[in-house]
């Protein structure tokens, strides 16, 4: 499948290669959901992010192995939750597991342009003309089309690129985006998630395959 370029000016193409919001440092881990909330429960307690990192690194409160991989998760999972507002951390904590998971998809496509315009140009288009499943090679085809307005990316090894589609898939499956055979699974918002979304974030929604507008 080849994915249309059209809207991109040449010019816009340049600032966001050379923008650091245009990330593709998503190989690492997961949607690591507990260690998200554990993180966004800290900090609503200490309300520094610095103090945050310090605790759990100190303490090695993800009980990893390695401090090299606590410092590698704690640093990603930071990043995504700063993606986040307080509203949004707050119903994070508090939320219950499918909440938990679609606000965690949320703040990798904010965190993550390649991802975001993945689930609106690749995700939201299958599922609006019913061609459910996702396949590698559709995100081979994504990332060929961006490599023509982002050459940037054709400094990515082939084993990057891989790992990266692997790490990918496996968010989805965890978010709930996408099921075990790589089926597109129709967004389901809770009511209050939905109207947090609406309130202040409605373009949010583009994210979740066939999740209806704010009215």
């Amino acid at each position: 499948m080849k994915y249309s370029l059209a809207g991109y000016e040449a010019k816009d193409a340049a600032v966001l290669v050379n923008s650091p919001r245009y990330r593709m440092s998503f190989s690492t881990g997961g949607l690591f959901l507990q260690e998200s909330v554990l993180l966004a429960t800290l900090y609503g307690e200490k309300k520094d992010w610095d103090q945050v990192r310090t605790e759990v690194i100190d303490n090695n409160l993800l009980q990893s192995r390695t401090v090299s991989t606590t410092k590698r998760i704690v640093r990603e999972v930071i990043g995504r939750l700063q993606e986040l507002d307080d509203q949004e951390r707050q119903l994070l904590v508090q939320g219950n597991t499918e909440e938990q998971s679609s606000l965690l998809w949320l703040a990798i496509c904010r965190r993550y342009p390649f991802i975001a315009e993945f689930s609106q140009e690749v995700l939201r288009e299958h599922a609006m003309t019913y061609h459910n499943e996702i396949s590698a090679d559709d995100f081979d085809a994504f990332f060929n089309a961006k490599m023509e307005i982002y050459p940037e990316l054709e400094k990515i090894t082939d084993s990057t690129r891989k790992k990266q589609r692997q790490v990918l898939f496996r968010i989805m499956r965890e978010a709930q985006i996408i099921d075990s055979n790589d089926t597109i699974i129709p967004a389901s918002l809770t009511v209050r998630l939905r109207e947090l979304l609406c309130s202040h974030q409605p373009q949010a929604l583009v994210h979740f395959p066939l999740a209806e507008g704010c009215q």
